[in-house]
């Protein structure tokens, strides 16, 4: 090993330049702390002549990212290209082959191969760092596989896309539709053109894929978790959901349970109370329940180039320093599988809302069909949120249940879709308890 620690890095865009700027800045900090030197010596990207603010004429310049992660004149190979086949896939695979460690901040190469990619840095005894893929600046990644050795975990849930919270936020605060705020997200640059990705909840399944595999020592399966996304959120949700005591939230949560990991990402009503409804805007959040340290909470920036290199130079400073941990925190031999926990069994308390026909005996169905699969209520309240305007001769109704099953919520709304007291599909959310 030289006494320089050489990186390549695969994908200049804003979190490429962001981690070469930052390495120059802090690198007598880094050297000191490390132990040797970490020098960028060689890139790769699509265009090599485009202006990107920073000096790259003193570094290898490669066409082919593969190339460069073959290349025996570096290190340590740096993935930012992002996606979960093609090139970065392929880099990827080629330094680890090659026997060199990897840093990536790719989430949705770790979300489909992540076990695959593991396994190979274990056969090769060489470094797998992802802690950018989660979360941007946040050290949620360490902070499950090191920080909490010693706890046994309960539940990991959080905020973890920027782009569903900046929406809710500005619905909430301003009263915007969920239309104006995507478009207005869009123009800032937090959503893309094609936005499905993101207000689907996939990024965040992806995100939450991996923490579960730290927490529970499970094997990365996205096709494990149940996936809703914030579409069907309006204006009446959020007025009633303040009124209740709870904002709404897209969460993606793990949880231990007596039939397994359950892993899901839905909208979800928080008590006003609790650390993840304080946080706002693109701001991301991590929430810990483990049995030692009982509750931890990580806020911070879960995008952007500064936030994002702060945590990719984070693993390379581990990987100079010699730090090689299991990339999930145990060998990928002793992960267990990740099975897919149907969403009936889900237990918790529910929102409600109806939009009710205005005639004799609604009201009463409606309790006797809750009754019926013993869904209590806490609250319920019947009355338009001011500036709403519901279906003519239609009364919206909101209730609020204590813990109950997704099975009896389903089978009790089911009945009471076909009592024909209903003008609308039921909105249904989940809240999710302190």
């Amino acid at each position: 090993m030289s006494q320089i620690l050489r990186v390549g890095i695969a994908g200049l865009g804003t979190v490429g330049v962001s981690v070469i700027r930052l390495l120059e800045r802090q690198s007598a900090a880094l050297a000191s702390r490390s132990g040797r030197s970490i020098k960028v010596v060689a890139v790769s990207a699509r265009e090599r002549g485009r202006d990107r603010g920073i000096d790259v004429s003193g570094l290898s310049w490669f066409d082919d990212p593969v190339a460069l992660a073959r290349s025996p004149d570096i290190d340590l190979f740096v993935e930012l290209m992002g996606g979960s086949e093609g090139a970065a896939r392929e880099a990827v695979e080629a330094a680890l082959l090659a026997g060199k460690s990897v840093v990536t901040a790719n989430k949705a190469l770790l979300a489909a191969h992540g076990m695959q990619l593991a396994r190979m840095a274990e056969d090769k005894h060489v470094a797998l760092g992802f802690e950018a893929s989660v979360a941007g600046g946040i050290p949620v990644v360490k902070t499950l596989r090191e920080g909490l050795a010693g706890n046994q975990i309960v539940r990991v849930y959080g905020i973890l896309n920027g782009t569903c919270n900046y929406i809710l936020t500005r619905m909430e605060r301003e009263g915007l539709s969920f239309e104006d705020c995507l478009k207005e997200a869009q123009r800032l640059g937090y959503a893309e053109a094609d936005p499905t990705f993101d207000i689907g909840g996939f990024d965040t399944a992806h995100k939450l894929a991996i923490l579960t595999s730290l927490a529970f020592g499970t094997a990365v399966d996205k096709d494990a978790i149940h996936v809703e996304g914030i579409q069907s959120i309006t204006l009446a949700d959020l007025k009633s959901a303040d009124e209740l005591g709870y904002r709404i939230k897209l969460l993606g949560v793990a949880q231990r349970t007596a039939h397994g990991i359950e892993q899901r990402v839905h909208p979800t009503m928080v008590p006003k109370s609790s650390a993840v409804a304080e946080v706002m805007g693109v701001t991301n959040a991590v929430t810990i329940d483990a049995d030692a340290v009982k509750e931890l909470t990580l806020v911070g920036p879960g995008a952007g180039g500064d936030a994002t290199a702060s945590a990719v130079v984070a693993d390379i400073a581990d990987i100079a320093k010699g730090i090689r941990s299991a990339p999930f925190g145990l060998p990928v031999a002793s992960l267990e599988s990740a099975k897919r926990l149907p969403m009936q069994i889900h237990e918790g308390g529910y929102y409600i809302r109806l939009s009710v026909q205005d005639r004799p005996g609604a009201a009463a169905a409606i309790a006797t069909r809750m009754a019926e699969r013993q869904i209590s209520l806490e609250s319920i309240m019947q009355r338009k949120p001011p500036g709403e305007t519901g279906a003519k001769g239609t009364v919206p109704v909101v209730l609020i249940t204590y813990a109950t099953s997704e099975t009896a919520i389903r089978e009790a709304l089911e009945a009471v879709v076909k009592d024909g007291y209903i003008a609308e599909r039921p909105q249904v959310i989940r809240i999710e308890r302190e």
